[in-house]
């Protein structure tokens, strides 16, 4: 038990030193993602079709769950966007920059429609879901767009061997960090749409 427990902690420590290589790459996720996201705040009326259907679908997938389902689906949906994120940043971190540009528009959509519809107030409330959620997201991101930007930012040499060890150090970052805190961040978002509505 000890050997596993050491096994977990030296790879949270090697994981959170990681973060400082991508905390370039995690400034230019966030600026994107908050700038899309002030852009869909101010200007709500793109893709108000698409946007509709996808919340909708969302409400449609999360009618009639228990809180424990409702967590449950949150943390897979979560995780699954996260992934998608640091994975496909492979192709030249192109999918990545498009998540965070979907993402952070839509949330300012939504955020403006409630304040529009039910006061500047609502948005306290809306803020508690993000607060993990988002810089795990963010996280995954940042890692994609390093994984992308390797060709163009790696100039030594044994470079498959590089790019490996890369992908291995993004993997566990996301088993380590990114996992934990969108699991917390599910429970809690579960419990306060359970509780509140």
């Amino acid at each position: 038990m000890q050997a596993g427990e050491n096994i977990v902690y030296r790879n949270f420590k090697e994981s959170v030193r990681y973060l400082k290589k991508i905390k370039r790459h995690f400034w230019i996720s966030l600026i994107l993602f908050f700038g899309f996201g002030l852009f869909g705040f101010i200007f709500p009326v793109f893709f108000v079709e698409q946007v509709r259907q996808m919340i909708e679908e969302i409400i449609k997938q999360t009618a009639g769950l228990s809180t424990l389902g409702l967590i449950r689906f949150i943390i897979f949906n979560n995780v699954k966007s996260a992934f998608f994120g640091l994975i496909f940043g492979l192709f030249f971190a192109i999918i990545p920059l498009g998540i965070l540009i979907i993402n952070g528009y839509v949330l300012g959509f939504v955020a403006s429609k409630s304040a529009s519809s039910e006061g500047l107030l609502i948005l306290w409330r809306l803020l508690p879901h993000g607060i993990l959620e988002i810089p795990a997201v963010l996280i995954s991101v940042a890692l994609g767009i390093r994984l992308g930007t390797f060709l163009f930012i790696y100039q030594g040499k044994n470079k498959w061997k590089e790019f490996k060890k890369w992908i291995w150090d993004s993997l566990k970052v996301f088993l380590f960090i990114v996992i934990p805190l969108l699991v917390i961040a599910g429970i809690i978002e579960g419990v306060l749409i359970g509780v509140v509505g």
